[in-house]
C-alpha cells in the first residue's frame, strides 16, 4: 500500500482525504499545509517527505497554485494519483489526467477528457465527448453538455449548465 501526502488541509484537502479513504489503497494519509495544526509540515516541505511518502496530490482551491505544485511534485518523483470516489461513475472510455479528483455521485461519461489537477465536485455531470482543461473546478451540480470544451483554470458555479 502507498502513503499519500495531500498538499492543502482545508476544505479540498478534507474532500481529497475522504475520497482516498473510500478508495482504501493508502496505509497512511497526511497533510502539508501552512496554516493547519493537523499538518505534518508546510506546503514547501514536500521535498522532506519523499523518502517516506511515494504518492502526493494537491488539494488547493487556487488553480494556478494547484497546477504549479503538481508540477513540482512530479519533478520531485512523487506518484501523482487520480482520486475517484467509489460512488462516482467514470466511463471506461473517458480519460482523466493525474492530480484530478472526482467526488461522489459525479458522472464522467463516454469519451470525456479531463485535464490534470481538476476537481470534479459532487453531483457534477460531464456528458459525452466533453473536454475539460487542466486546473478546472466543476462545482457541485454542474452540467457540462455533450462536446463542450472548457478552457483551463475555469471554476463553475454550483448548478451551472454549460452547453
Amino acid at each position: 500500500m502507498s502513503k499519500l501526502l495531500i498538499l492543502g488541509a482545508g476544505q479540498y484537502g478534507k474532500v481529497a482525504r475522504e475520497i482516498a479513504e473510500a478508495i482504501g489503497n493508502f496505509e497512511v494519509i497526511s497533510f502539508l499545509d501552512d496554516n493547519s495544526p493537523s499538518a505534518i509540515g508546510n506546503l514547501c516541505d514536500y521535498d522532506k517527505f519523499s523518502d517516506e511518502y511515494d504518492t502526493a496530490i494537491v488539494a488547493i482551491g487556487d488553480p494556478e497554485l494547484r497546477l504549479g505544485l503538481l508540477q513540482k511534485l512530479k519533478e520531485f518523483g512523487y506518484i501523482i494519483p487520480i482520486l475517484v470516489h467509489p460512488k462516482a461513475y467514470i466511463s471506461p472510455s473517458s480519460v482523466i489526467e493525474n492530480g484530478s479528483f472526482v467526488e461522489p455521485m459525479a458522472i464522467v461519461h463516454t469519451d470525456v477528457k479531463i485535464g490534470a489537477g481538476c476537481i470534479i465536485s459532487a453531483g457534477t455531470i460531464v456528458n459525452h465527448n466533453a473536454v475539460i482543461g487542466c486546473g478546472c473546478h466543476l462545482n457541485c451540480g454542474t452540467i457540462i453538455g455533450a462536446r463542450a470544451v472548457i478552457k483551463e483554470l475555469v471554476r463553475t458555479n454550483c448548478g451551472q449548465i454549460i452547453e
